[in-house]
């Protein structure tokens, strides 16, 4: 352990020292769990007020958890207690007995109200920020700039989360980022493209879990972000359905539906589309040595048709055990035609040869997910449980592309390709994890993980030669990557009233083996690594509350990071792989206040990252063709500053707003240079809310990305604007909206890139995207619109 680590680790351990004496306070803790009357199903966000017994003002309140807890306090006297959720009936407590300080108001049971739920749709509008102990909840629904989008846009709108448009997500400025779906890893998270199969009309919630505890895979350097996938557990029948139109080509039928008997819950997710994304490019690649120059400008398309479906089952055994059985399948079916212009110019700027490169390309990607749950309650306490899941994952890819270069002017450059592509991978995980409280202060987590990752790529490029295709062999070859492994888990916790704190740690234990088939070149890696991580928080007021963390986090090279072969889409342009690639570790600390003004919630965060191996990709230049490959290259040294808001100044309108800083210092060198340089980087969201007459609902989000620097480039700011707007029909059970996204199409990435014997430009642009959707509930159900969060 280092010097730094040491010494943040004995402040931080100070810090909740001195929290734990500042929490013997006088305060009144107020505590309970608030179900459903008939189906004792826990309410999530039902409003909890503690209400002065003099003015009947509210002094403070709060929301329950997914569980139905709450937990609050106030110095108040004389007050009762106020528990209401739309739909239900709402109930008042005046009477309870205060021991130690402490009011434990146990289940408290609503009613539905029958008369409310005749007239109107239950529509909850639930807190769209959520900061707890580990992780910040972002609740989706509500966003109208949402509406027939990816999951890929609407992780663009979540604080703190960025992605280009090549879907390259990032996390406070640092792609080393594990996405999760339901809390594990899934076959629609391995590549952006498939997150393009998960619309937004599925996504309950995202949260961000920029300091994850010892409980969670230490993979993932700049932290993790779970998407959390709707499913509805109300009694009968109940679904909603969602079309969604767009330009470019962007249409898609999603339909949701749950039935729910006392022994079963029947769950499904299906949804089909298609959907262009064209792509302008220009690139120049600039020879220092002998002064020529080379002109790219091109057109890409990726064009899909996609299909996926879920389908689960809970089986509730009894009251304490439930079995959850479910897969998922989906297919995406790509054309991914290209069309390049290429002009070669000599050291006095004067043509000298011009071609063109056009490209046709289809794949089929049919993957698959299936997992089975046990879960077990115990009886002396709702939060003591055993969990026991096992999970298999299997992704296929049978691609096939045609190549031909035709010369237009100069030397001849006619020529043909061929490339064959096929992938396969499978990964299965087992997992048990138990949770024990030994009372309302202390609770203990433990478990163990295994992951059996297995892939293969098998890669082929034929060249045209007198009239026959014949196999390149320096561009052709087997790659094969198994990845095990093994993590074990401890996690302690201690809340007593303010003051919480949560240590863990995590042991895992990895084996890495790749192999090149063709050319019999293996590679073998084993290593075991200690990952601690410690959380506190302390609650100073019912208006202030601090948060403290440090973890330590890895990033392994996936397989992309690792293949030594390419696609020869841009023969000018190309990108390869590493086999000898090291994983990254990062210490990651965070200090987060919470700040509630009036109408106004402020979240102030200080953070600091150190990262050594540091993967960074280097371009390298032969003759005007621009190769990159990743490379271990020193150390980086990262301090930010995070800071959201959300302002309500009058009750049709709301402004949320999202503000990042950092700066970097890396150091390093890779063969005889040396890379030691500092930066710093920033961007904002301002998303504004305006509640309008006739059931109207329209609102904007202002992005803006600073210019910042990277191991070799300047990547030029750029700034961007989404809209939406909603209409509520049929009382309320149907939605129409309305989206734009990037309205100035001013969403590019463009960088610069100039060493001492070449120079480089690159820029990408995908353009405006508009869709019109309809969304309508049936049964019990929602607009597919409907954030989620209540399960009952």
């Amino acid at each position: 352990m280092n010097h730094r680590k040491g010494y943040f680790i004995l402040s931080l351990l100070c810090l909740t020292l001195f929290m734990g004496l500042k929490s013997s306070a006088q305060n009144i803790q107020i505590k309970g769990q608030v179900v459903e009357e008939n189906s004792k199903q826990p309410l999530a966000f039902a409003t909890v007020a503690i209400v002065d017994q003099a003015t009947k003002k509210a002094i403070t309140g709060s929301i329950t958890d997914d569980e139905g807890h709450f937990d609050l306090d106030t110095s108040a006297s004389s007050f009762y207690v106020e528990v209401s959720y739309m739909g239900f009936i709402s109930k008042t407590i005046k009477t309870f007995d205060i021991q130690n300080n402490t009011a434990d108001l146990g289940v408290i049971l609503l009613a539905e109200d029958a008369e409310q739920l005749n007239e109107v749709v239950v529509q909850a509008e639930v807190s769209r920020n959520e900061f707890k102990l580990d992780k910040r909840v972002f609740n989706i629904g509500k966003d109208i700039s949402n509406t027939g989008v990816s999951a890929l846009e609407v992780l663009s709108n979540v604080p703190s989360v960025s992605v280009n448009i090549e879907g390259a997500i990032s996390l406070r400025g640092s792609q080393g980022v594990q996405v999760l779906i339901n809390g594990k890893p899934s076959i629609l998270t391995e590549d952006s493209g498939s997150l393009g199969s998960i619309t937004a009309d599925m996504i309950e919630k995202i949260e961000v879990i920029t300091n994850p505890s010892a409980k969670y895979e230490a993979e993932g350097t700049s932290g993790i972000i779970n998407i959390v996938i709707k499913k509805e557990e109300r009694k009968g029948v109940n679904g909603s359905v969602s079309l969604n139109a767009g330009v470019p080509d962007n249409n898609s039928v999603g339909v949701s539906l749950n039935k729910r008997s006392e022994k079963f819950n029947l769950f499904t997710q299906m949804g089909l589309g298609r959907r262009s994304r064209p792509q302008d490019n220009i690139y120049i690649n600039e020879d220092l040595d002998d002064n020529t120059t080379l002109y790219n400008t091109g057109e890409e398309y990726r064009n899909e048709k996609f299909y996926t479906i879920t389908l689960g089952t809970d089986y509730y055994i009894n009251d304490l055990n439930v079995i959850t059985l479910s897969g998922n399948y989906a297919f995406e079916d790509e054309d991914q035609p290209s069309n390049n212009n290429f002009q070669q110019f000599d050291i006095n700027e004067v043509l000298e040869s011009e071609w063109t490169r056009q490209e046709t390309t289809e794949a089929s990607n049919p993957k698959w997910q299936y997992e089975l749950q046990y879960k077990r309650d115990f009886k002396d306490h709702e939060d003591h449980d055993l969990l026991i899941s096992a999970t298999g994952r299997s992704f296929s890819k049978d691609q096939n592309s045609t190549f031909n270069d035709e010369t237009i002017f100069g030397a001849d450059r006619d020529a043909s390709q061929k490339t064959r592509t096929d992938f396969g991978e499978n990964t299965y995980t087992f997992k048990i994890d138990y949770t024990k409280p030994f009372s309302e202060k202390w609770s203990i987590e433990t478990g163990a993980q295994y992951v059996m990752n297995d892939v293969s790529n098998d890669y082929e490029v034929q060249d045209l030669i007198n009239g026959n295709y014949e196999t390149n062999v320096g561009l052709t070859n087997t790659f094969e990557f198994d990845q095990n492994v093994l993590g074990v888990y401890a996690t302690g916790a201690y809340k007593n009233g303010k003051w919480g704190v949560k240590p863990g740690l995590r042991y895992e234990y990895t084996q890495v083996d790749t192999y090149l088939v063709d050319t019999d070149e293996d590679n073998s890696q084993d290593y075991s690594n200690l990952f601690p991580s410690i959380h506190t928080s302390y609650k100073v007021s019912d208006a202030i509350s601090l948060q403290a963390g440090y973890s330590n986090r890895i990033y392994r090279p996936r397989l992309w990071d690792l293949n030594p072969f390419f696609n020869i889409r841009n023969n000018f342009n190309i990108r390869q792989g590493n086999p000898d690639l090291q994983p990254e570790f990062t210490d990651s600390y965070e200090i987060t206040s919470i700040f509630e003004v009036g109408n106004t919630s402020l979240n102030f965060g200080l953070f600091h990252r150190y990262t050594t191996e540091v993967i960074e990709r280097v371009q390298t230049s032969v003759d005007n063709v621009i190769i990159t490959r990743p490379e271990n290259i020193g150390t980086n040294s990262t301090v930010g500053i995070e800071f959201n808001t959300k302002y309500t100044p009058v009750h049709w309108l709301s402004f949320n707003v999202d503000f990042n800083y950092n700066r970097f210092v890396r150091e390093g060198s890779y063969e005889s240079t040396v890379f030691d340089f500092k930066g710093d980087q920033w961007n904002y969201k301002i998303l504004a809310k305006l509640k309008l007459p006739a059931d109207i609902d329209f609102e904007a989000t202002s992005n803006y990305n600073s210019a910042y620097r990277t191991l070799q480039s300047d990547v030029s700011a750029i700034a961007f604007l989404d809209l939406g707007l909603r209409k509520k029909i049929l009382k309320g059970k149907g939605v129409l909206s309305m989206s734009v996204r990037d309205l100035f199409e001013s969403r590019y990435n463009e960088a610069v890139t100039i060493q001492d014997d070449f120079e480089a430009y690159s820029h990408r642009q995908q353009g405006r995207f508009v869709t019109f959707g309809f969304s309508y509930g049936f049964g019990k159900g929602d607009a597919m619109e409907y954030s989620g969060g209540r399960r009952r």
